[in-house]
């Protein structure tokens, strides 16, 4: 008999990304309050068991679905403002562009995340707000170091300037449509030089 080549260990490693990959696409599909805990582990083929080992209830499953698009796009974040031998417009174009396609790539975590939110309980909401808004503080502190410098317009709110991009880019899963007529690298394109040409000195 020929033996399995999965190790216990990736089957485990297996388990809450096969979890995560259902309820999200339920999720999409019906809604997160109108998908059951029973719903989930049977498309994931595990047992309800399994899924509160690695997440202990449902909307542990939502903060994760967010969280870990919110964790990618700060980790990246942080790479590319770090690059400090780099001009601060290079890498706020960069930055803007960045999030604008690991949103569009991540679709239906984010639009999920937003239209559910409020289901979360008071605690975890708290806690993605506050790792929003250090994601939030690090843009923006881009914007600030480019008006140091005199690159940037001097007289613009860089907390406005954080609220108006992030706001279009919090509206992509209203209009964006993969397969459509724009990729995700044009529309990053284009918000990421509207956005350089509303902060750079004339």
């Amino acid at each position: 008999m020929a033996r399995s080549t999965t190790s216990p260990k990736a089957t485990a490693t297996a388990v809450p990304q096969r979890l995560l990959a259902e309820a999200t696409r339920l999720f999409a599909e019906r809604g997160y309050d109108r998908t059951s805990v029973q719903e989930i582990v049977e498309a994931a083929g595990v047992t309800k068991g399994a899924l509160y080992h690695y997440f202990g209830s449902k909307d542990d499953l939502l903060h994760e679905i967010y969280g870990r698009v919110l964790r990618l796009q700060m980790e990246r974040l942080e790479s590319i403002a770090g690059k400090e031998a780099a001009p601060v417009a290079e890498r706020l174009v960069e930055a803007a562009a960045d999030v604008v396609v690991t949103s569009i790539d991540n679709l239906d975590d984010t639009k999920i995340f937003f239209r559910s939110m409020h289901q979360l309980s008071p605690e975890k909401q708290k806690a993605v707000r506050a790792d929003r808004r250090r994601y939030h503080e690090k843009f923006r502190a881009l914007v600030e170091e480019g008006q140091r410098e005199g690159v940037f317009r001097p007289e613009v709110r860089p907390d406005l300037v954080v609220d108006f991009f992030f706001g279009a880019v919090h509206h992509l899963g209203t209009w964006y449509r993969k397969g459509g007529p724009l990729s995700a690298g044009q529309v990053a394109a284009d918000f990421a030089d509207m956005l350089l040409h509303s902060v750079r000195q004339p």
